[in-house]
């Protein structure tokens, strides 16, 4: 995937990349750490019980070596040559939604997300694409607060993920990359 216009910053040492498919394995881990370790509380204990390294590891494959369509991508952030983090995008009707960003715990505070986030935004710009949205648990205060200081508002959407006997409430934010303000459009909650 050429991307002329993704945005690498940071220390020579630290940058968001488009994954390969030697960084299946590595996403993989990265998921499964942060969500045992960040998000243990809010997942259905059946999510981690039966999670499958090799088919995650496979999945994610899939996802970098032959997405649905040339508007999903998959990114990592390196530091220090190893991934730390990682994002998946897809498009969203006239957005781009931010399926999945996650940073594994002990790299936090650095400014992966952050660099993920923004290199994110650079290809939904790059694409003419005005809007990103992303679904997240309600409960989930820390990944909330990162996206508020991002710019980003709760949009009002509301969908129920359920997995056996458990359901996750997700409510949908988003952000204009074109400036507006979300939460000034009537669209946001203030």
């Amino acid at each position: 995937m050429d991307l002329p216009s993704l945005r690498l910053t940071g220390q020579a040492d630290v940058s968001v990349r488009p994954a390969t498919p030697d960084d299946a394995a590595s996403i993989a881990r990265v998921q499964l750490v942060t969500w045992r370790t960040a998000f243990g509380d809010l997942l259905p204990a059946d999510v981690l019980d039966a999670w499958d390294d090799a088919a995650t590891t496979e999945t994610w494959r899939r996802a970098i070596t032959a997405p649905p369509s040339p508007d999903h991508a998959v990114l990592v952030a390196v530091d220090a040559g190893a991934v730390v983090g990682f994002a998946a995008t897809a498009p969203d009707g006239q957005a781009r939604e931010v399926t999945v960003l996650l940073v594994e715990p002990r790299w936090g505070r650095r400014g992966h997300g952050s660099r993920l986030l923004a290199a994110v935004a650079d290809l939904a710009q790059a694409a003419g694409v005005p809007t990103l949205t992303s679904w997240l648990a309600e409960q989930d205060a820390v990944t909330s607060r990162f996206l508020e200081t991002a710019g980003w508002a709760p949009e009002g959407g509301v969908r129920l993920l359920e997995s056996g006997d458990d359901v996750v409430r997700q409510l949908c934010w988003h952000t204009r990359l074109d400036g507006d303000d979300p939460a000034a459009d009537g669209e946001g909650t203030p």
